[in-house]
């Protein structure tokens, strides 16, 4: 009886251990794949405003994302994000010492974007993810490529700027990107994290806005020949909105336009000319997110375990 006694005791433990640890087990995997979702603000930086020169206050517009990652080093991870953003800007909030006010120019633009990027982790994410850290900031770059659609507000609805060449630039619908910012993650469980990032887009393009060259003196001429022949009137409106330019009906005024030879104002100057404060525009996005940890037990464990009991912190 006491033999009895002592193997069951014996296979009650041995039994306890190998369930507590196949319990544990299950929440060991390290899996490389991760997905998340993302939304926030998006801001403007161009030649209709610049945070950097002027005092002009926040003018936020906003974006949403979907992200892929793969875990391929012990701090690092690849990421591809595809995104849609609409940013926008204005000469009603100018700082009076920028010279904006009196061009009276708008844009709004919602485009998508695609991009590469890699992660760095200042605390390793090649580990199992029951040991992920709890708090692990990160820095990332990459390269991408965002579509170029501006559209100005003029006579109670929006005008597609790009088909007009404005600035008799035939500038294209496709924009190289450089991303590059800093995040912080938070882990809430075994496969979901919580984060918040910053993500600046510098640009090879002065035409985000449709807005580069300092006046339109250049190409006054063939604006003008099209307004008068009616072939494509619209180029030269949407071209010279100053108030000083405008006859009183609100049409540009042709001969104080040419007896000005183009001095009607228009952005910084362009930035391929390195005319002094000429630069390319750029974005910046402020997103907070979920990432989620795809493995093989995700469905049992997570998704439909405890279903009906509340959900559960590991």
């Amino acid at each position: 009886m006491k033999r009895f006694l002592f193997f069951l005791v014996c296979f009650s433990v041995a039994f306890s251990e190998g369930s507590f640890s196949q319990s544990m087990y299950r929440f060991r995997f390290e899996e490389p794949w991760s997905f998340s979702l993302q939304a926030g603000p998006s801001q403007y930086f161009g030649d209709l405003y610049a945070l950097w020169q002027y005092s002009e206050g926040i003018q936020p517009d906003y974006n949403a994302g979907i992200s892929a990652r793969y875990t391929f080093g012990t701090n690092l991870k690849a990421r591809a994000d595809v995104s849609y953003y609409q940013i926008s800007g204005q000469d009603v909030n100018a700082d009076p010492r920028s010279g904006r006010i009196p061009r009276d120019l708008n844009f709004r633009a919602r485009n998508w974007e695609a991009a590469f990027l890699v992660e760095y982790y200042y605390k390793p994410v090649k580990v199992y993810n029951i040991t992920r850290e709890f708090i692990n900031p990160y820095l990332f770059f990459g390269i991408g490529a965002t579509t170029n659609d501006p559209t100005a507000w003029y006579r109670d609805q929006w005008v597609d700027l790009r088909p007009l060449r404005t600035e008799n630039e035939r500038y294209s619908d496709l924009v190289m990107v450089f991303p590059m910012g800093l995040g912080l993650k938070y882990k809430v469980n075994v496969y979901m994290d919580f984060f918040i990032e910053g993500n600046y887009r510098f640009t090879l393009s002065d035409y985000l806005d449709d807005v580069s060259t300092f006046n339109i003196s250049g190409y006054y001429e063939e604006l003008i020949a099209d307004y008068v022949s009616g072939e494509n009137p619209d180029r030269l409106r949407l071209s010279v909105r100053q108030p000083g330019y405008l006859l009183p009906n609100g049409e540009p005024n042709v001969d104080l336009i040419r007896n000005r030879r183009g001095a009607p104002r228009r952005g910084s100057g362009d930035s391929r000319l390195d005319e002094p404060g000429a630069r390319y525009d750029g974005y910046f996005t402020l997103n907070v997110g979920a990432e989620i940890y795809f493995s093989q037990d995700i469905w049992d464990n997570w998704i439909f375990r405890h279903r009906g009991r509340g959900f559960r912190f590991w």
